[in-house]
């Protein structure tokens, strides 16, 4: 990355806010093109600043970080990918796809023979241009998930 880019690192509880903020304002503003507003709501519940503290103590979480703010966040559950999301500014400027590198070398260093993701159908392009392919949709009342995998061997 250039030194304008954004930095990736592990994040820190003192994240949990900034995280929350970039998560909802994409759930709002990217993901609401594909789910109704109902669904939107729900998932935004989820990601309270408390919600992420909680997720940190389970997952590998990681930020990009662009001038002292966090513009993005992804994190690693197991061989699971989880919350990959970045601010609405940033996006379509290779943070994403810094992101996941990241995650993958993560899953790498473990051993991980394969990496799964349950997709948003907002970014089930995203994760087929990674090399990620679909296994399976899953519903989640009226939200549908796309199942999606990557092996790593």
């Amino acid at each position: 990355m250039t030194a304008d880019a954004p930095t990736i690192r592990q994040a820190g509880t003192g994240d949990a806010e900034a995280i929350s903020a970039v998560i909802l304002r994409a759930l709002r503003e990217t993901n609401a093109a594909d789910y109704t507003p109902e669904i939107i709501s729900a998932v935004a519940a989820g990601f309270s600043p408390e919600a992420i503290t909680r997720h940190m103590a389970g997952r590998r979480v990681l930020v990009a970080v662009y001038a002292d703010n966090v513009v993005g966040t992804a994190s690693l559950d197991g061989a699971v990918v989880r919350s990959v999301f970045v601010s609405p500014d940033f996006q379509r400027r290779g943070i994403g796809v810094a992101l996941m590198t990241a995650i993958e070398a993560l899953a790498r260093a473990m051993a991980s023979p394969r990496l799964l993701v349950p997709s948003s159908v907002t970014a089930e392009g995203f994760y087929a241009r990674l090399g990620f392919v679909a296994l399976r949709d899953e519903w989640h009342g009226a939200e549908r998930t796309i199942v999606m995998e990557k092996p790593l061997a």
